[in-house]
């Protein structure tokens, strides 16, 4: 069993336990259930860096990457750099995040928040909605076409935008369909987590013009955004790059700075 495959296991019973406790009505009655979402696609658009800061604490790859900050600390100093959307993890154990950390971050910051997380039950989604999200993660690699269709056209349902993640062709071929936002290539093999952008750059020409392309992951300087940017990608996840930092917004607003 790879690490994916354990990832997928453990997520099957937090599921189960958590709807044995708490009921999709507790959820729905929360007080952000009903609020307006902020769309992260139309600000990538219309943005000139196109930077997707991320708040990550470790990795099943890199183990440690920062656990100083408050997540107050971190989402702020993002939104004040001018990224376009913050990601959020909320996987404890392989990532050390929680929905906690997406619920401070919602009290913390009004752009786009978009859930990090493996879903493959639509009791996330209702979560995510809960906790202030404002976009949704979707994976390919472990997800039916007939799952993406339902889950992401029940997102839509919530107002929740959806990046759709994918790794290669016959990924992206399995999972187009008019239910998604944005479509994210993620250039770390999440089997072996070898990084190379070329799965990016691979990908750029096939991926349908109506969606918003993201690179995600593997991202260090300007010069990889910049030349991403000549393969029409709009919207970049960067995570470790700024969290291994002393200061991840002020790492993510000289990169910013940089770039522009």
């Amino acid at each position: 069993m790879d690490i994916l495959e354990k990832i997928i296991a453990d997520k099957s019973r937090e599921v189960a336990l958590k709807k044995a406790i708490i009921p999709v009505s507790q959820l729905e009655n929360s007080v952000l259930f009903n609020s307006r979402t902020n769309s992260l696609s139309k600000l990538l658009q219309s943005s000139t860096s196109g930077i997707i800061a991320e708040h990550k604490r470790k990795s099943p790859s890199k183990a440690t990457i920062n656990s100083s900050f408050t997540v107050e600390e971190v989402v702020k100093g993002y939104q004040n750099a001018g990224v376009c959307g913050i990601s959020v993890l909320t996987d404890m154990k392989y990532f050390g995040g929680s929905l906690e950390d997406l619920l401070l971050a919602r009290a913390s910051v009004t752009i786009p928040l978009l859930r990090k997380e493996f879903i493959i039950d639509e009791y996330k989604l209702l979560e995510a909605k809960a906790n202030g999200a404002d976009v949704i993660l979707l994976i390919a690699a472990i997800l039916t076409r007939q799952e993406i269709k339902h889950l992401s056209e029940f997102a839509q349902s919530l107002g929740l935008e959806v990046l759709l993640e994918v790794h290669n062709e016959k990924e992206l071929q399995k999972a187009i369909m008019p239910s998604l936002n944005m479509i994210g290539v993620n250039n770390r093999n999440l089997k072996t987590f070898e990084v190379s952008l070329s799965y990016s750059k691979e990908l750029a020409n096939i991926i349908p013009k109506e969606f918003v392309k993201i690179s995600e992951s593997g991202i260090s300087n300007v010069s990889d955004v910049k030349e991403l940017q000549s393969f029409g990608y709009q919207g970049f996840l960067i995570g470790e790059n700024f969290m291994k930092t002393d200061n991840a917004g002020l790492a993510a607003s000289e990169f910013i700075k940089q770039l522009q």
